[in-house]
């Protein structure tokens, strides 16, 4: 199964859309760096493990990585690096809707994939239907999560002509 790392920000979008345990349905396997998830997430999300979360201990090389990284992309948090450090090493995907992660993670040629991303393909997984999709997007957009929401809109047009 194809891992993905995640960072902060895609796994709250999920959780205040209420999918995030159909996320973990999806085939693929989920990772965030440990200490991201010790540092931003523990102490309100610690049931994400439950659903099958994986906490990735960087090695001694992939969190130098990472701190190089950190002076050369200000934008992105020390949180951010490691994820984006931990991607690159693992040479999979990064999930992330942080425009300054975005950035970094392209120049540093690791694919990236968001929130949008994942709800489309729970549409077309089947876990959930195009009026669910919407109506987690709602609860998004009403907890004031950050995303493209004309973009979402059209993604799920397109599946409504689809399906």
């Amino acid at each position: 199964m194809q891992l993905l790392i995640s960072d902060a920000n895609i796994l709250i979008d999920l959780e205040e859309g209420h999918l995030i345990e159909l996320m973990f349905k999806l085939p693929y396997q989920f990772a965030i760096p440990d200490i991201l998830f010790v540092e931003e997430l523990e102490d309100e999300h610690e049931v994400l493990k439950d659903y099958g979360l994986q906490l990735a201990e960087l090695s001694a090389e992939t969190m130098m990585y990472a701190m190089a990284l950190i002076p050369r992309y200000r934008k992105a948090s020390r949180n951010d690096c490691f994820a984006l450090a931990l991607a690159a090493k693992e040479e999979c995907t990064l999930l992330t809707g942080d425009k300054a992660l975005r950035n970094a993670a392209e120049n540093e040629s690791v694919m990236v994939r968001g929130t949008l991303w994942l709800v489309e393909l729970m549409v077309r997984q089947h876990l959930i239907n195009i009026e669910q999709a919407r109506e987690a997007y709602q609860r998004m957009k009403e907890a004031d999560r950050r995303l493209p929401w004309a973009v979402a809109d059209a993604i799920l047009k397109e599946l409504e002509n689809e399906f």
